[in-house]
């Protein structure tokens, strides 16, 4: 199966989902042009009240369809930009991905650094779905499976259907944490 887009999002507004679009348009540096989270400091809210100085390491937030496919099948209800991704993906392992990992998607190219830790919204938005959000890695560790964060280092227009371009980062590879 080939890595791709399969729907894309943004919002001007601090919330919890975002509305699905025919294109986005990531800006190198700053993230999704239009949309609440974008900045070269930190946008989103918890992390802006303890030091709004901090890089903005979430520019972009990919999550998996795969994983809106097995809460779903649980009887969960999750929309594509339910859960506030600006990008839903097929047939890449997000949460596996080493920190650096490149994607190349549309015109634009991003590096992943880090995932995206389940915040207690998802438990108010469907109840029951927060602790499918946390799985446990092979070393006890909780395995935070709600996406990855991303900066935008070239930037240009992306559509669902593009495909994703995968380059692993040189050795040593280092596990993505939560950012």
């Amino acid at each position: 199966m080939k890595a791709e887009i399969v729907a894309v999002h943004a919002s001007p507004a601090h919330g919890f989902s975002k509305q699905r679009r025919d294109a986005i348009t990531l800006i190198e540096g700053l993230g999704v042009e239009g949309d609440a989270h974008a900045g070269v400091t930190v946008k989103h809210r918890s992390r802006v009240a303890a030091d709004p100085s901090q890089p903005n390491l979430r520019q972009v937030h990919f999550i998996a369809s795969e994983l809106l496919d097995e809460v779903n099948a649980l009887g969960f209800d999750v929309g594509f930009g339910a859960l506030g991704e600006n990008v839903t993906t097929r047939g890449i392992d997000l949460i596996s991905l080493p920190r650096g990992t490149r994607f190349a998607i549309g015109e634009a190219e991003v590096e992943i650094t880090g995932l995206r830790n389940p915040c207690s919204q998802i438990e108010a938005y469907r109840p029951g779905l927060l602790k499918h959000m946390i799985g446990k890695r092979t070393d006890g560790k909780p395995l935070l499976r709600t996406g990855v964060m991303g900066i935008v280092l070239k930037g240009g227009i992306v559509r669902a259907n593009d495909a994703i371009a995968v380059t692993l980062p040189e050795a040593p590879l280092v596990q993505l944490e939560r950012v």
